[in-house]
């Protein structure tokens, strides 16, 4: 079986060359003590074929248009009720820029109005899975260009990484002239590799103009700053105004841009974690990885690489245990009863309930990308959760 080669190499330089994918320049430091441990295991806990594959990958528009970034971070294991209660449809909250679908005028052309504000939409193109170091930076090969996980189709028909018998994770390598080659050989099996998309879902409502996320945090802001009002957290860690939750995927993901770039001055109340805003933004039936955190924080420009191609956010700081954060967290959802058609409302414990009682393991010594990855995804299990089998 043939395939065409996966095209990259334009844009995944390091140093002064510009990323395939990538509009903005972005050099990647030299990483010292990387953990390859750390990267094998925080992206084969992904192994589940929730990404979706691409045989290529699609070069950028000249100046540098798309993205090519990496992956990591944990799954929530699933529910041990058994089954969902309840499948309500996704939140009608549109992830459609407010830009989008201008008719044209005499010349055919479209385009946002005037005044709809500075876009982020044309920043990215495809994005796929790429070894990262312990805080989500790309790491480069000997030849400077960023490292594209292999990716194989099972017999299920879903993208899983490719593994060498040691564990570690399998790169694609490239050709002389810089593309992707389209099989690998471990061993005596030849294998045909692809890099796998990652899909940001409704997050891609941050490529809107930067006045569609200011109104959002406004609207967000006037909830939790009006006088009187008592914030809090509800069990799957929203905010809640006067026991009321800040649900809205647009409001959240401002409030998480704001935090993230230091904006935010409000109080807010113990426990909270930003992790849970970018959980309660995004799809409740999607997964957070360590690519959808570092591409969203590229996008709303959190990673600032217009200013500094070397500058990430620093997640070494960054701690998290699932069994401590949600050892004692118990809500109150329909469970089905032995007859097979009852349901009745029962307080439930969320470790046990959404975990299986299991704990993450951080594979690094240190906190990390993928702490922050892994407690989000699993915000957004606890939501998704909560959400199908809430009481009614």
């Amino acid at each position: 079986m043939t395939h065409s080669s996966h095209n990259l190499k334009k844009l995944i330089a390091v140093g002064s060359a510009v990323f395939s994918m990538l509009a903005m320049p972005m050099v990647v430091s030299h990483v010292t003590g990387l953990d390859n441990g750390f990267v094998s295991n925080a992206q084969a806990a992904e192994s589940g074929g929730g990404n979706s594959g691409t045989g290529q990958v699609q070069k950028g528009k000249p100046g540098g248009t798309g993205s090519v970034m990496g992956s990591g971070g944990g799954m929530g294991s699933g529910s041990a009720m058994g089954k969902k209660i309840f499948r309500a449809s996704p939140s009608e909250d549109s992830d459609r820029p407010v830009w989008a679908g201008v008719k044209g005028g005499k010349s055919g052309g479209g385009g946002m109005p005037a005044g709809a504000g500075t876009k982020k939409g044309d920043l990215f193109g495809d994005m796929v899975v790429l070894l990262r170091d312990a805080n989500g930076v790309p790491v480069p090969n000997a030849d400077g260009l960023v490292q594209v996980i292999a990716f194989i189709y099972n017999s299920d028909g879903n993208l899983i990484p490719l593994t060498n018998p040691d564990g570690s994770l399998v790169v694609i390598p490239y050709n002389a002239e810089g593309d992707l080659l389209t099989q690998v050989t471990i061993g005596t099996t030849t294998y045909d590799v692809f890099p796998a998309e990652v899909d940001l879902g409704r997050l891609s409502v941050g490529r809107s103009p930067n006045k569609v996320l200011d109104h959002a945090l406004s609207e967000a802001l006037a909830k939790l700053t009006a006088p009187g009002v008592v914030v809090t957290l509800d069990a799957t860690g929203r905010l809640l105004v006067n026991g009321v939750a800040i649900d809205s995927p647009l409001e959240n993901l401002a409030l998480y841009d704001a935090y993230m770039s230091g904006t935010l001055t409000i109080a807010l109340p113990a426990g909270f974690n930003p992790a849970a805003l970018l959980a309660a933004a995004s799809d409740k039936t999607g997964t957070i990885t360590v690519d959808t955190v570092i591409y969203m924080n590229s996008i709303l420009g959190i990673n600032n690489l217009a200013a500094d191609p070397d500058v990430y956010y620093n997640f070494s700081t960054f701690n998290y245990d699932r069994y401590t954060t949600w050892k004692d967290v118990v809500v109150t959802v329909l469970v089905l009863q032995p007859d097979g058609v009852t349901y009745v409302a029962t307080p439930v414990n969320v470790y046990d309930a959404v975990f299986s009682s299991t704990n993450w393991v951080d594979p690094t010594t240190t906190g990390g990308a993928d702490d922050f990855a892994t407690a989000a995804n699993d915000y957004l299990q606890v939501i998704e959760f909560v959400h199908d089998n809430a009481v009614r």
